[in-house]
């Protein structure tokens, strides 16, 4: 298969202004016609893809390939390649992903709920795609194929925007998806993948609120507040995820010792790994204890208090800032507290209301931390790694909002859909 040479800039703006418009127009035909696309052709585009995927695994690695050969060139850190990364298992991954979505429910024409009105009306408030969607990402290929699965199967049209350490990736993926879509009789441009590098063309898409229904980004806290700023149209944040795990004083300490591990090293560089845990007074000693030796094993920076100091040698001080701080390395801030009151303040000053946890044997504390701390998902006796849309039953996720409107948590195929009222009558007038 030859592969896609991708274009790093136009020559001029107003070329780049005609390209993004006549991408933003064909997205919203095909928004369009995607409302009248069965959801067995939906699910068909889906299995597709995954064959697709499959067949050519040893093409997509080429690309991929060089992606990473440049990747010192953007100076990534170790996570950010490790994120870019694909092989043969992560490629199986993605596929499977695909088809878990298919397996879901369509939402689209869901009832949510109805009735009949004194005089008649039947009233019924149904599921509708938002309609067009623009999403940019950074560094991860697999979320290529993830978001345009979850946008395309909740009967949105998708432009997709990833960065440019993963240009030939993300076009290689694109390319795949795109073939699927005509060979299932779906609109070939329901995907579109941006194939310029030229920041501009995020300002030119921003600007087209009267074309695109909602922007989502995912990425790195300067692209959202630029997003945030200029775009015209609804967005659906993904920001920081300072996700902390608290040991209460009755918290299980072998079981805090798993919690942090998994949430700290299984794979630092996403957004629901732990950035910092924070420690009872009255459990500090042993846990600081049993947890130092498990850190250092597994390379674990730590930037603590006088108190987690004073219990691992290696452990540095730790700046206010670091507090704030979503590291996305195996780095670890931690700290001392005198109460749960206390850590839930602290989260909610210093976290992101990402993910947050609490390990603990006591039903008060646990009430207490679930009802107070202000986050997307908020965990009991359980790894932050957990809020997914995979791991929470939605299929594959287009990312993780810290926001309150329109969506919060995972955004799954719902999150991604409108409601419509569907008023029926008999010839009644007011």
């Amino acid at each position: 298969m030859t592969a896609t040479t991708p274009t790093q800039k136009l020559p001029r703006m107003n070329d780049l202004a005609k390209y993004t418009i006549e991408v933003a127009y064909q997205a919203r035909r095909a928004s369009s016609a995607l409302v009248a696309a069965t959801g067995q052709q939906k699910n068909d585009w889906l299995r597709l893809s995954a064959q697709k995927i499959r067949e050519q695994a040893d093409w997509l690695l080429q690309e991929n390939a060089k992606d990473i050969a440049k990747a010192p060139e953007y100076d990534l850190t170790t996570a950010a390649t490790d994120r870019l990364r694909l092989n043969h298992d992560r490629l199986e991954d993605i596929a499977k992903a695909l088809e878990q979505i298919a397996m879901l429910p369509d939402p689209v024409g869901e009832v949510i709920d109805g009735g009949v009105r004194p005089n008649g009306l039947s009233i019924t408030r149904v599921r509708a795609p938002l309609g067009v969607v623009f999403f940019i990402y950074e560094s991860r290929p697999n979320v290529t194929a993830d978001a345009a699965a979850i946008c395309v199967k909740s009967g949105n049209a998708v432009i997709l925007r990833g960065g440019k350490e993963a240009l030939h990736s993300n076009l290689a993926f694109h390319r795949i998806l795109a073939e699927a879509l005509k060979e299932c009789g779906l609109p070939e441009h329901a995907v579109q993948m941006v194939s310029t590098t030229n920041r501009d063309a995020v300002g030119l898409f921003l600007g087209m609120g009267d074309l695109i229904d909602v922007t989502i980004p995912r990425g790195g806290k300067s692209l959202i507040e630029r997003i945030s700023r200029e775009a015209k149209m609804p967005v659906i944040k993904h920001l920081d995820g300072v996700c902390h795990v608290y040991v209460d004083e009755t918290a299980d300490i072998d079981m805090a010792c798993r919690i942090l591990i998994n949430g700290k090293c299984q794979r630092p560089g996403v957004c629901n790994a732990v950035e910092s845990v924070l420690i009872h007074e009255a459990a500090a000693a042993e846990f600081l204890t049993k947890v130092a030796p498990l850190l250092a094993e597994n390379n674990v920076q730590v930037r603590g208090d006088a108190t987690v100091c004073e219990h691992m040698n290696f452990a540095t001080a730790a700046t206010d800032e670091d507090y704030y701080t979503e590291y996305l390395d195996l780095i670890l801030s931690a700290k001392v507290v005198s109460s749960v009151d206390e850590a839930i303040e602290h989260i909610n000053s210093h976290g992101s209301h990402h993910t947050d946890a609490i390990v603990t044997r006591d039903f008060a504390s646990a009430t207490r931390f679930t009802k107070l701390v202000d986050s997307a998902a908020v965990m009991v006796n359980a790894s932050t790694r957990f809020n997914d849309g995979g791991e929470f039953g939605l299929g594959a996720e287009i990312g993780i909002s810290t926001d309150k409107f329109h969506a919060r948590g995972p955004c799954g195929l719902k999150e991604l859909t409108t409601y419509k009222y569907i008023v029926t009558g008999e010839g009644q007038t007011r």
